[in-house]
């Protein structure tokens, strides 16, 4: 499209990132602008699950999270043989969501970002009803195979949409890139500035 970018259009297939069942196709529509910033996107998917089978996995996930007796810290999942410990499922989930929206402000027309690895997690203490998490993620930048870490601190309660900051380091890029937050879950997105935590 001259004057704003590359517009694509794309159909897909999704599948459930635990259990590999189908979850539904989707059309979208991707313009990457000629300036730098983050790909406007645009997309409609049918899902095999209903809203309430969601919501009801949300909940479980949440209440996991919520019945730990102390906070919950992990380092290296998966470890070196790709294993997650069961107790730290949980906390995965909530990395692949919010690294996902990292991912999403990352990534250009020639570099896509996969998560490769969470390096450590701790879980916040909170007096609301709200989980609170800070991660350090390695993310796989393709085709580069460059490895870049990101903080990221990430707030979630069901039926909410999920929030992240992160900040991004890269021994090539410095102490590069910073932002705000992206939300997603099954409540969609929002955004919020700042990378203070």
């Amino acid at each position: 499209i001259p004057e704003s970018g590359h517009k694509y259009y794309l159909q897909f297939s999704t599948e459930d990132y635990r259990t590999g069942e189908d979850a539904g196709n989707c059309l979208a529509t991707v313009l990457y602008p000629k300036k730098k910033s983050p790909p406007v996107v645009s997309i409609k998917c049918s899902h095999t699950k209903d809203q309430k089978e969601i919501q009801e996995e949300d909940n479980r996930l949440y209440q996991r999270i919520r019945h730990q007796s102390k906070p919950i810290t992990g380092n290296n999942i998966p470890d070196s043989y790709g294993n997650i410990e069961p107790a730290l499922e949980p906390v995965w989930a909530l990395a692949v969501a919010g690294s996902s929206s990292i991912m999403w402000e990352k990534s250009t027309e020639t570099l896509g970002y996969f998560l490769a690895q969470v390096k450590s997690v701790r879980q916040w203490m909170r007096e609301d009803d709200f989980t609170e998490f800070d991660y350090t993620v390695l993310l796989h930048e393709m085709p580069t195979q460059e490895i870049i870490s990101c903080h990221m601190r990430l707030k979630w309660l069901p039926g909410h949409p999920l929030k992240v900051k992160h900040f991004c380091a890269s021994e090539s890029h410095a102490a590069a890139e910073g932002s705000g937050a992206e939300s997603g879950s099954a409540a969609g997105l929002s955004a919020e500035k700042g990378a203070n935590f």
